[in-house]
């Protein structure tokens, strides 16, 4: 086990590495056209042919996962944040306010997350540019991924209120929100940074399923879920394999941060 927990760090490694070099390692911008080659095979100029729209495919997929793995991370921090600054909040305050926060915890936990999200996000403006739907997408999914943490990070902070530790700063004349800040908030650090390494691969597949249905990075700004959009049929398989490219990076990537993260010890 711990061979494919090395070779899973390995494999997202060199995921990262090529999403940082893809100015360098793209044999052409993501969104250049080559209009008389449309829908080509793979050749040695472009290793995954072109789509419809005669752009590199094996370029898009490079900035496509620089996307992906920016944005996950991105929103994953801020559900994190927002769930330290309300859960934390609620298990230090306790009363009427925890009541409150985990009610509404176990609201948005009930409701499906994907239709949650469609629903939202089609509120929000379709038409716009690239960067914009990024912001958006980012904004969304940490919005709205903040409940699952915010349990777990209340239930941690009010043990904490009654441990002996805080007992003992309370004693000293420590209270009120310095309290909070100085004695409960740090010790709440390694749930919180296993909470946001967990919500990586969530929202990784959730951008791909948003990009899948049209909701999520806008085009000519290439991201998985977009590019899975050209899987129409399991008869491309035979057709034009070289489409599954994106799909199996994903697969790849999202079981790699599950076995890293399933042998860390402590987390599993």
């Amino acid at each position: 086990m711990k061979g494919l927990r090395v070779a899973a760090m390995a494999f997202l490694a060199l995921v990262v590495l090529a999403c940082v070099l893809a100015p360098w390692v793209a044999p052409d911008s993501y969104a250049k056209q080559f209009r008389d080659i449309p829908d080509a095979a793979p050749t040695s100029q472009h290793w995954l042919g072109t789509d419809d729209l005669g752009r590199d495919r094996f370029t898009r997929l490079l900035y496509g996962t620089r996307v992906s793995l920016l944005l996950a991370p991105a929103a994953a921090l801020l559900s994190s944040l927002l769930a330290v600054l309300i859960g934390g909040t609620a298990g230090f305050v306790g009363g009427v306010l925890q009541s409150c926060v985990m009610a509404a915890a176990d609201l948005f936990l009930s409701l499906p997350w994907l239709f949650l999200l469609i629903t939202v996000r089609a509120f929000l403006p379709l038409d716009v540019s690239p960067e914009v739907s990024v912001a958006i997408t980012f904004a969304l999914l940490g919005c709205l991924g903040w409940a699952a943490a915010a349990r777990v990070i209340c239930a941690d902070a009010r043990t904490l209120c009654n441990s002996d530790m805080v007992l003992l700063a309370r004693a000293s004349g420590c209270g009120g929100w310095r309290l909070l800040w100085r004695h409960i908030v740090p010790n709440l650090r390694p749930v919180l940074l296993a909470q946001f390494w967990i919500s990586i691969p969530v929202y990784i597949l959730t951008e791909a399923n948003l990009g899948i249905l049209g909701l999520g990075v806008a085009e000519p700004l290439p991201s998985w879920g977009g590019m899975l959009r050209e899987l129409e049929g399991f008869s491309l398989f035979s057709a034009q394999p070289w489409l599954f490219a994106p799909l199996a990076l994903l697969v790849f990537t999202v079981s790699s941060f599950h076995l890293v993260l399933h042998n860390k010890e402590g987390w599993a």
